[in-house]
């Protein structure tokens, strides 16, 4: 059973158990969230997720036996095409058991990058592939582009009557991807439960067939969450959902609104679900709790005060792994709040998808915030859309990219508040230099995390503001984190500083319909993000690079490493002559 160490018991559990919240999660009690008109009647048609342990919508068995025919038929590949709660948990529970014995390959494609759908394709055989396609709604627009690109590509191998059948569906009922799926004869559409949103679904049909494709048994993965179901509705004060949820607030009270998440290497990707879950639930209304799924305790040192952390050891195949993070968590100072917890196998996944399930729940109603919806995301799809048909907004200015080194053209779309920024480096200086204690920086890049150098140059990038300013640095997948921390990003206290990065393709996919190509729809995200987060007035700029070059992104790196340098040195200087103007 879930098994964490709390340093000490925080105050607001005990209001939790003396206002019966968590009994009232568990009978969808939507009145918790009485505090506006708005958001309890969200409430009432979101709390589906509370008791698919104990009483699961979709059966079990059913599942099970599909997924067991699938493999028994010859697939040993499948693809998951889908965006935000729909591929974060399947992501989680496949990733996590790989290094055990998935007995497919599991991929999934929740990017629109040209580099990562080839990469994909170059690894499956379409006829031994089986591509599912996750969208609640089923008008998602990532998924549809994308099941379109892979539908030509393994048009060019296969009949399309042969395509079809390697084809299913996970959607709510009446959306238009069960029609569509019905009406060319998918293999199978599985139904979702239309009142339990994406980022609340791990343990729905969304969660549970890819689990039992990758050779997970269901029915002892759900014995675990019905256990943990149990303790996380009890109004007690062990129960792991209440501690949890009074460590992040009573933490959020005191100003330490970010938590960092250390992890081995294996227990990351829970950190991405965990990201969403959070992220999007909480920060809306000028509120929020911003996850850092953060991998290098040397920046937490020293208390910067403005955070807590929570670590998970997770099973890891050589002693040296488990005892390199131990050592590694000696050197976090011993005044950061802590929280650790430890996962063992892959059957435990789901007694902690449900813990933070109903922790968020539970800081929502302290916090007087709605945890069902997601008002800032979709009002950024629907700038994207607004592009798609349009056209693209002009960029403020272009320039050539960068000093002596000529690689292309660089576009720059800035905020207002960085009007009259007329190259790259004084855009970016003007971004980093307005970066202050308590604000976090964000890389939000549409760009290919795959291939040689273009990870460790945004991953340069993030560790150089964190060191240099101090604050929490995030990396964050365009166009993934749209349906995640977007939302903190948007909704959300105004503390974030944004970088947002898309680049041209080398060699593009082109689509037949809404967008010309998979780089154009992430172009178009990329401008759309930069022009919502404009509007709310936060701090952002977008650069279209010429290309998403490793080279052109070390470069980029270099230049940015330059900027913090100089503005380094410059508050250094302000520093001196302030104390010397103090001493007179």
């Amino acid at each position: 059973m879930i098994t964490g160490d709390m340093e000490k018991l925080y105050p607001s559990a005990k209001t939790l158990v003396k206002d019966c919240v968590a009994s009232r999660i568990h009978a969808k009690d939507a009145a918790l969230y009485r505090f506006s008109e708005e958001a309890q009647a969200c409430a009432e048609n979101y709390m589906g997720w509370v008791d698919l342990a104990s009483n699961p919508p979709c059966s079990l068995e059913s599942i099970q036996d599909f997924a067991d025919e699938v493999v028994a038929s010859g697939i040993d590949t499948v693809v998951l095409i889908g965006q935000g709660g729909s591929t974060q948990a399947p992501m989680t529970i496949t990733k996590y058991n790989k290094q055990d014995h998935n007995r497919v390959k599991f991929r999934t494609l929740d990017s629109d990058s040209p580099v990562r759908l080839r990469e994909v394709l170059a690894t499956a055989d379409p006829r031994a592939t089986l591509v599912i396609i996750s969208s609640k709604s089923g008008g998602t627009i990532e998924p549809r582009l994308v099941l379109s690109a892979l539908r030509d590509a393994f048009g060019q191998q296969i009949p399309e009557e042969e395509l079809v059948k390697h084809l299913v569906a996970i959607t709510d009922p009446g959306s238009e991807l069960e029609r569509q799926a019905t009406e060319e004869g998918w293999a199978a559409v599985f139904s979702g439960e239309p009142t339990v949103g994406g980022r609340f679904s791990a343990l729905s049909v969304f969660g549970l067939l890819p689990a039992a494709l990758a050779g997970i048994d269901l029915e002892s993965l759900m014995a675990h969450a019905v256990e943990a179901e149990r303790l996380c509705s009890e109004d007690a004060i062990d129960n792991p959902a209440i501690n949890l949820a009074a460590f992040l607030y009573d933490n959020y009270l005191k100003g330490r609104n970010k938590f960092s998440f250390l992890t081995p290497k294996r227990g990351r990707v829970l950190g991405l679900w965990i990201e969403q879950l959070v992220a999007e639930s909480l920060g809306k209304d000028g509120q929020g709790i911003l996850p850092n799924i953060e991998i290098d305790s040397l920046l937490l040192t020293d208390d910067p005060g403005d955070r807590s952390v929570i670590m998970y050891q997770t099973k890891a195949d050589l002693w040296d792994e488990s005892k390199n993070f131990e050592m590694s968590l000696a050197y976090i100072d011993p005044s950061i709040p802590r929280q650790h917890y430890r996962i063992d196998s892959v059957e435990e996944l789901a007694e902690h998808f449900i813990m933070w399930e109903y922790a968020i729940a539970m800081c929502g109603y302290l916090m007087k915030v709605c945890p069902f919806d997601q008002p800032d995301v979709a009002s950024a799809k629907a700038v994207v859309l607004d592009i798609l048909r349009d056209g693209q907004p002009d960029p403020d200015f272009t320039q050539d990219f960068i000093d002596d080194i000529h690689m292309g053209e660089v576009e720059v779309r800035l905020a207002p508040l960085f009007e009259g920024c007329a190259d790259v480096r004084a855009a970016l200086t003007a971004l980093l230099g307005s970066i202050e204690p308590g604000d976090f920086f964000a890389l939000n890049a549409f760009l290919p995390f795959t291939g040689e150098g273009r990870r460790e140059a945004l991953e340069s990038i993030r560790h150089g503001v964190a060191e240099s300013f101090g604050v929490v640095s995030c990396l964050e997948v365009g166009p993934r984190y749209l349906h995640s921390t977007g939302q903190l990003q948007k909704g959300g206290p105004n503390m974030g500083v944004f970088l947002i990065l898309s680049a041209d393709e080398l060699k593009d996919v082109p689509l037949s319909r809404e967008a010309e190509s998979l780089g154009s729809l992430a172009k178009a995200q990329a401008s759309g993000d930069l022009i919502t987060l404009a509007d709310r007035g936060r701090r952002c700029v977008h650069l279209h690079l010429p290309d998403n070059s490793g080279v052109t992104l070390r470069c980029l790196a270099d230049v940015v490493a330059e900027v913090i340098s100089d503005i380094m040195v410059e508050r250094a200087l302000a520093e001196v002559a302030e104390e010397a103007a103090g001493q007179e």
